[in-house]
């Protein structure tokens, strides 16, 4: 059986490790001789999809950061907290990008069943090769030509990302400030260092100086020694209305991409695999081949799944974006309060752990 998989971002590495301790072979299409990652892009990874990284995929546990809490707080409410979720065992944990895909990439470049190769630009190639195609690439002419239908929702905003270094402190605490200027996140990665995500509207023309003073005027725990470099991207979600076409297979941010805010991109990718990489177990223990049949029962798996989810992040994304609009506190009082409940909380905490599970 022989898998390829094209695009070789983090996505695609992930994957690709998923399938070769099935003892499938696997062909990872680049269009680069070597992937270049911002050092200041970070990860959440939920506890369950941690627990099936570490027996499925590769041990992560090195590479991660434990959070037990997260707090939430929002403009309107000045300094009290709005929301506050907690496991005292481990909530999620937060991982390096460049880290986790240089762990992989080092284990499957090991791996007799995983090939690289480098693939010329814009060439369409004979996909009949390979059992399955899977393409995670967004500006490969397969996209185009059989993944153009998708619902596509523009943020006005853009994300930008760096790392601050400071004093060591006990560092578990996770921090979501909703903010005038657009939802911020301080992640910690260890006792002295902590990952910034701060996705603010209309901020084409922001300059590293703005975006500075604004980390500066919200920071109220760390005493801040250095700045790394900010990094910058627009921010927008999507959906693919199709997910396969025959043996092809749409995956990973060509399937769904949604809002940072609730750290949940690469944690939707990691449920598709565990999907995926079940009805192909399920295919091989019974001698069946690997065909677009599987592509089928995947869409039907998990595209509502994805929609919905989706649907859900947006809807908190629309909610904070009005409530940072309004100058008065009634709504976030009124969050406030239904957050005190302690059976919503636990709903909302094993949501953003495993997903909707319908």
């Amino acid at each position: 059986m022989k898998v390829c998989i094209i695009g070789d971002g983090l996505t695609s590495l992930t994957l690709a490790k998923t399938l070769v301790n099935q003892n499938i072979y696997v062909d990872v299409l680049s269009q680069k001789k070597h992937q270049k990652f911002s050092q200041s892009r970070t990860i959440g990874i939920s506890k369950n999809n941690i627990d099936f990284f570490n027996k499925n995929i590769i041990n992560i546990k090195k590479l991660l950061w434990s959070l037990q809490k997260i707090e939430i707080y929002t403009d309107n409410l000045k300094k009290q907290k709005l929301l506050n979720f907690e496991n005292k065992d481990q909530l999620f944990s937060i991982v390096k990008n460049h880290e986790l895909y240089g762990l992989i990439e080092k284990n499957l470049l090991k791996n007799k069943f995983f090939k690289k190769k480098l693939l010329l630009k814009k060439k369409l190639f004979s996909n009949k090769e390979y059992d399955l195609l899977i393409n995670c690439d967004y500006f490969h002419p397969f996209t185009t030509k059989y993944f153009s239908k998708k619902i596509i929702r523009k943020y006005n905003s853009f994300s930008y990302t760096t790392i601050i270094k400071h004093e060591k402190i006990k560092n578990n605490i996770a921090t979501q400030i909703f903010t005038k200027e657009g939802p911020l996140a301080f992640l910690p990665i260890s006792n002295d260092e902590t990952s910034i995500v701060y996705s603010i509207y209309n901020s084409n023309n922001k300059i590293k100086e703005n975006i500075i003073e604004l980390i500066e005027n919200y920071n109220f725990k760390y005493k801040i020694k250095k700045i790394d470099r900010i990094d910058k991207i627009e921010l927008s979600s999507l959906n693919l209305r199709t997910y396969f076409n025959n043996n092809i297979l749409a995956f990973g941010d060509l399937l769904h991409r949604i809002h940072p805010l609730a750290g949940q991109g690469f944690n939707m990718t990691i449920r598709d695999i565990k999907i995926l990489i079940d009805i192909i177990k399920n295919k091989i223990d019974l001698g069946l081949p690997l065909d677009s049949s599987v592509n089928d029962e995947f869409e039907s798996r998990s595209k509502h799944n994805n929609f919905i989810f989706s649907t859900g992040i947006d809807l908190v994304h629309k909610f904070f974006n009005f409530e940072r609009k309004t100058k008065n506190d009634i709504l976030s009082k009124s969050v406030q309060y239904i957050g005190k409940n302690s059976s919503l909380n636990n709903i909302f905490v094993k949501i953003a752990d495993k997903g909707i599970l319908l």
